[in-house]
C-alpha cells in the first residue's frame, strides 16, 4: 500500500512526488505520456527555447542601432528544433533523476481509478492494480478545440504542439486566439520572418493585463507588421480559407497554417470511479489546502482550472502535500501574488491587481487606489540594452494603507525582477517600507524603486 498515488507527472506532480518521498511517504507516480508534462514538452520550455533563437536572430538583424554589423544572418530552423529538444531532454532526465533520488515508484502508462473509500483508493495501470492512502490528481489540461466549422480534421489547422512540431516555418500564419500563448507564437513567428495575423474576439489582446502595457506592445508590433484584428470573430474554415466577422462585416482571410489558441480544458478523464467528485466550471473545486469534497483526494495544477501555470501548479502540489502531512502552521497558496509573464519581446510581466480589477461595474473589490507610473527610460540599464525602445512600469497602491497591491511592467527584462514585486505584494510592502529596498545600479529592476517613490 503506497502513502499516496499521483496521477500525471507535471509540474504538480513531480513536485508533490518529490516533496511527499522527501518527507517519507511512499509514493507512486503514474504518467501516460513524459515526465514533466505539458509545460516541460510541449509548453513553456520548448516555446521559451524556440523564442531565444528567434530573439537571437532578430537582434542580429538589427544589431546595427548598438554599432554593430553584421552581414548575411541567416538561420536554420531545423537547427533551432534539435537544439530545443536537446533542452526538453535535459530538463526532464533531471526531473526522472529527482524523482529517482526521492525513491518514487514512476509508472509509465494510462492510469485510471477504479474504487475509492475514505481508506484508500485503488488505480489501474497497464492491467496492475495499485493501491494508496491518497491520490492526487495532477493530470493536467489540454488544448481547447473551438466548435468552429471546418476546424476539425482540418490539414491547415495546428494547435500549439503541432506548431512546436514543425521542421518547417509556414509563409504566413493565422493565429486564433490574442491571450498568452497567441502572442507568443505571433512573437516567435514574426522574428523569423514569417507574416504573421492574429484574431482576437476580444475588444483588446491579452485582456486580462495591465491595458496600458499591451497599448506598449500593439504600438510596436502594429509598427513592425504584425496584423493584430480585435473584436473580430472566426466564423468558419474552408481548407486554409478562414472567414472572419469584425465590426464592419465579413471577410475572408488565407493563410498557410492557422494556428489554433483559444485556450486550454482540464484532464478529466480516468476519473469517473470518482462518484461524487464535485466539478465546478469543467474542473476539479479545491479548498485552500488542495482538498476536493472526498476525504482522502487532492487535486493540483491545471485540473483545479484556478491559474494554469506551471509555478502556480508547483506551489499547489507543496500546499497538498503540506496538508497531508499536517504541517503547522498549515500552508496556503497566495493567488494575489502570482507574478505571470508574457514572453513577447517587449516582454510583459505583471503581479497583484490591476487598475481593470479595482473600477467599474465588475469590481468586487471597492478599494481607493493610486497607479504610479513611470516610462522605463528612467532605467539607466533600459536605455543602455533597449535603443529606440519603449516601456512602462506601473504601481497599484492602496490610498488608505499604502500597501502595494499590484505591479505591471512592459519592457525587457522585466520577467527576470517581477519575483521582487511579487514578494512585495504577498508580504503586504508599505511604500515606505519598499522605499528602503536597495537594488542594485545600474538594473533595469531600479525602476520598482523609483516608481514607487
Amino acid at each position: 500500500m503506497f502513502n499516496l498515488a499521483i496521477i500525471g507527472g507535471g509540474p504538480a506532480g513531480y513536485t508533490a512526488a518529490a516533496e511527499a518521498s522527501e518527507a517519507g511517504m511512499k509514493v507512486v507516480l503514474f504518467e501516460r505520456d513524459t515526465l514533466g508534462g505539458t509545460c516541460l514538452n510541449v509548453g513553456c520550455i520548448p516555446t521559451k527555447t524556440l523564442l531565444y533563437s528567434a530573439k537571437q536572430y532578430f537582434n542580429a538583424t538589427n544589431a546595427s542601432k548598438y554599432g554593430v554589423s553584421a552581414d548575411n544572418v541567416s538561420f536554420d530552423y531545423q537547427k533551432m528544433q534539435q537544439r530545443k529538444q536537446k533542452v526538453v531532454r535535459k530538463l526532464v532526465a533531471g526531473v526522472r533523476q529527482k524523482l529517482r533520488n526521492g525513491n518514487c515508484t514512476v509508472v509509465a502508462g494510462e492510469a485510471s481509478v477504479l474504487s475509492r473509500t475514505d481508506e484508500k483508493v485503488v488505480i489501474e495501470c497497464n492491467g496492475e492494480q495499485y493501491e494508496a492512502e491518497n491520490l492526487m490528481i495532477c493530470t493536467g489540461s489540454q488544448n481547447f478545440v473551438p466548435p468552429i466549422p471546418g476546424v476539425k480534421d482540418n490539414p491547415y489547422v495546428w494547435n500549439s504542439t503541432d506548431a512546436l512540431d514543425s521542421k518547417e516555418l509556414p509563409a504566413d500564419i493565422l493565429i486564433v486566439g490574442g491571450g498568452v500563448i497567441g502572442m507568443e507564437f505571433a512573437t516567435l513567428y514574426h522574428e523569423l520572418g514569417v507574416n504573421v495575423t492574429d484574431v482576437e474576439a476580444m475588444p483588446s489582446v491579452l485582456p486580462n493585463l495591465d491595458k496600458d502595457c499591451v497599448g506598449v506592445l500593439l504600438e510596436k508590433y502594429r509598427k513592425l507588421g504584425v496584423r493584430i484584428l480585435t473584436s473580430t470573430k472566426v466564423k468558419s474554415l474552408e481548407e486554409n480559407r478562414v472567414i472572419i466577422q469584425t465590426e464592419e462585416g465579413e471577410e475572408t482571410l488565407t493563410a498557410d497554417k492557422v494556428l489554433i489558441c483559444v485556450g486550454r480544458r482540464a484532464n478529466l478523464a480516468g476519473l469517473e470511479a470518482l462518484q461524487g467528485l464535485e466539478i465546478e466550471r469543467g474542473a476539479v473545486k479545491v479548498n485552500d489546502f488542495m482538498q476536493t469534497n472526498l476525504r482522502n483526494v487532492y487535486a493540483a495544477g491545471d485540473v483545479t482550472g484556478k491559474i494554469m501555470l506551471a509555478h502556480v501548479a508547483s506551489r499547489q502540489a507543496e500546499v497538498a502535500v503540506g496538508r497531508m502531512l499536517k504541517q503547522i502552521p498549515l500552508q496556503r497558496i497566495a493567488y494575489n501574488a502570482i507574478p505571470s509573464v508574457v514572453y513577447t519581446n517587449p516582454e510583459i510581466a505583471s503581479v497583484g491587481l490591476t487598475e481593470a480589477d479595482l473600477t467599474g461595474a465588475e469590481c468586487v473589490l471597492p478599494i481607493e487606489y493610486e497607479a504610479k507610473v513611470l516610462p522605463m527610460a528612467f532605467s539607466g540599464r533600459f536605455v543602455a540594452e533597449n535603443e529606440g525602445e519603449n516601456g512602462l512600469c506601473k504601481v497599484i497602491i492602496d490610498k488608505k494603507n499604502q500597501t502595494l497591491l499590484g505591479v505591471h511592467m512592459v519592457g525587457n527584462p522585466c520577467s527576470e525582477f517581477v519575483a521582487a514585486a511579487s514578494f512585495a505584494v504577498r508580504m503586504g510592502y508599505t511604500v515606505s517600507e519598499f522605499k528602503q529596498v536597495v537594488f542594485p545600479h545600474p538594473t533595469v529592476s531600479e525602476i520598482l524603486r523609483e516608481t514607487v517613490i
